[in-house]
């Protein structure tokens, strides 16, 4: 989804909670990465894969100038021929620690193994971030869960669009956006700075 689409879909959705709900879930997600700098691990559910929100966010890495929100993907089907960035199985769940950031997109309930599996992350250090719909057992596991109940206009896929919009907002500039900011800042140093002009 582009950035007009993204932009329609707030619109649509303003007034309602979750512009601003999507934003701050965003941002918890980007600070912890970020901060942490331990990187980001994508996992979904047995029978639910968040590869469309893995592309988005490596998409957001790169224009952002944040490239620490590029996911893993998690996958619980991966196989060891599969591509590089699709081989990533589950056990490396269990080589998450700390400084890491674990997010969960789980529009079931999940199964007690991944429980037990996002338990170990976090009691290793991770930080465990959870998109779901209102799981009881999961929420008790994450740090920030944000809870998307099925509606006419919202579902779970729309909020990822935002979310991960979202996650590349704000983000700090990129080194050549920090010249030119230095840039401008040395002129009107400069400016500030220099003699009156002489009286005439």
């Amino acid at each position: 989804m582009d950035a007009v689409r993204v932009a329609l879909l707030r619109e649509v959705l303003a007034g309602t909670e979750w512009p601003v709900a999507t934003r701050r879930f965003a941002r918890a997600m980007r600070g912890s990465v970020v901060s942490h700098g331990g990187g980001l691990l994508l996992v979904g559910t047995p029978e639910y894969e968040p590869w469309h929100l893995a592309a988005h966010l490596a998409d957001e890495a790169a224009w952002s100038g944040t490239p620490e929100l590029a996911p893993t993907l998690v996958r619980h089907g991966a196989r060891p021929e599969d591509p590089p960035h699709l081989s990533v199985g589950p056990g490396r769940l269990a080589a998450a620690r700390r400084g890491e950031t674990l997010l969960v997109v789980a529009p079931d309930a999940p199964d007690g193994t991944l429980l037990e599996r996002i338990h170990d992350a976090r009691r290793a250090g991770a930080t465990v971030m959870a998109l779901d719909a209102g799981d009881r057992d999961l929420q008790a596991l994450a740090h920030e869960a944000l809870t998307v109940p099925e509606e006419p206009v919202l579902d779970l896929d729309t909020v990822q669009h935002l979310v991960s919009a979202a996650a590349g907002e704000n983000a700090l500039p990129s080194p050549r956006g920090r010249r030119r900011f230095r840039d401008r800042l040395a002129r009107l140093t400069d400016h500030l700075t220099a003699p009156p002009p002489a009286r005439w």
